[in-house]
């Protein structure tokens, strides 16, 4: 189902100063991958108290993130948009991204949709999709509309399989991005343009990317300037100062109305854009994750013997299922777990349909636990609701995390070359956060 009602778009507080004090918004962090590689990016580490884009302490499924909204809405009613802005780009997770979409559409009609990509999936199809579902605002990041300064930001661009570097995939990114601003105003969508001042590389062409994308009918350009991050390819250069980002803004504001009041927020801030509560709302995503675990009482693990999770999912010719047991707890010394019976995987040979069998051979269980597993049963497993952990070790341990309600991020660290630590000495997953 489809809003019919006008939504009150001036209640969105990144587009509208006046209307940052009244308003919050809420960032669902379904996406964790990214497309693109920009040299001023590590999500690498990241802690709790870190405010910047690209961060995101847990990753949410769609069910989970609309279950999340509605806790949090009931929480601070002040709640007038929901956003997708990552941790990585909602249309390198598209299937995710729209899912999320449209649900909270269906089950929230007067909620404000909004997404911030980079724009390299914002095709005409997904754009036109995102007008039908009357997402109203879409951020794009446009860090250059010239692609010899673009090759010098953009370490690489995946475009599906491929991937292209250098001038090639700047121009790609910039083509796309630029495509994109044209269909979704042809829509009516407002469209903001975020731009990352990255000092001696973009300062000095800020002003044509405004000239450029208010010809396209952009609406409002937000400068921000970039951040040393420990582990990115810039993470040497400074910071640009106040002079620098006061020339930018002079020289975008001849195009474009400019934003002032940006905090740089993280893929799952919440509240207030001054008054984030992203920490404080951690319990509610936990919530909803156990929520929806709760119609999925089982656990598929690949395995060779019973004892450790060793098998790769694709060699795997069964996968065992497993239970947690009415009588044992998490205190007492009786067993806490039980492999309640064992179910054959789908031979190979039939493609992407032996991968939707077997979604549907573990459809009931809320996690299938394997030594590594393809991009095709990946996507297939998540689109029914499967987390896909990829670990190794003991399968009592794994299941603990699992049924305890813990995340499955520290299962994942465990793998050899995955994690990193920061100042909270914590081992995390990339990406997702030590919380």
């Amino acid at each position: 189902m489809v809003a019919t009602t006008r939504l009150p778009v001036e209640r969105h507080p990144c587009f509208s100063e006046t209307k940052s004090h009244e308003w919050g918004r809420i960032h669902l962090p379904v996406a964790p991958k990214c497309n693109i590689q920009c040299a001023y990016c590590s999500r690498k580490t990241d802690c709790p108290n870190e405010s910047r884009p690209g961060v995101s302490s847990r990753v949410l499924n769609a069910k989970e993130a609309v279950s999340y909204l509605h806790k949090a809405l009931a929480a601070e009613p002040r709640i007038a948009v929901c956003g997708i802005a990552g941790p990585g780009d909602p249309f390198a997770n598209v299937d995710v991204t729209m899912d999320t979409l449209r649900m909270i559409r269906d089950t929230a009609p007067e909620m404000l949709l909004c997404v911030s990509t980079n724009g390299l999936g914002l095709t005409e199809e997904i754009a036109n999709e995102l007008a039908d579902l009357q997402v109203s605002h879409v951020t794009i990041t446009i860090n250059a509309v010239d692609p010899t300064i673009g090759a010098k930001i953009y370490a690489w661009v995946r475009d599906g399989k491929k991937t292209y570097r250098g001038i090639e995939g700047a121009t790609l990114l910039m083509n796309r991005q630029l495509d994109g601003i044209a269909v979704l105003k042809g829509r009516g969508v407002e469209v903001k343009i975020n731009t990352v001042i990255v000092p001696g590389i973009n300062d000095t062409h800020v002003e044509e990317i405004a000239r450029v994308v208010s010809g396209l009918g952009a609406d409002v350009h937000n400068l921000i300037p970039m951040t040393p991050a420990p582990g990115a390819l810039f993470e040497n250069l400074t910071e640009p100062d106040a002079n620098m980002m006061h020339r930018a803004r002079r020289g975008s504001g001849k195009y474009l109305k400019q934003m002032m009041h940006c905090q740089r927020c993280r893929a799952d801030a919440v509240g207030l854009i001054r008054e984030d509560r992203s920490n404080d709302f951690a319990a509610l995503m936990d919530e909803a994750r156990e929520e929806v675990a709760a119609d999925r009482p089982y656990v598929a693990v690949a395995t060779q013997e019973g004892v450790l999770v060793n098998q790769h999912l694709g060699v795997a010719d069964r996968v065992q299922i497993w239970e947690r047991c009415d009588d044992g707890d998490f205190d007492s010394a009786q067993p806490k777990f039980r492999m309640a019976f064992e179910r054959p995987c789908p031979s190979g040979g039939s493609g992407a349909a032996r991968w939707e069998e077997l979604a549907n051979v573990v459809s009931d269980c809320r996690a299938i636990l394997v030594a590594a597993a393809g991009e095709a049963p990946r996507k297939a497993l998540e689109a029914r609701g499967v987390a896909v952990c990829e670990m190794e070790g003991l399968i009592d341990d794994a299941l603990e995390t699992v049924y305890g309600g813990k995340d499955l991020g520290k299962l994942r660290a465990r793998r050899a070359g995955l994690g990193k630590e920061c100042g909270c000495g914590k081992v995390r997953e990339p990406g997702t956060g030590c919380g």
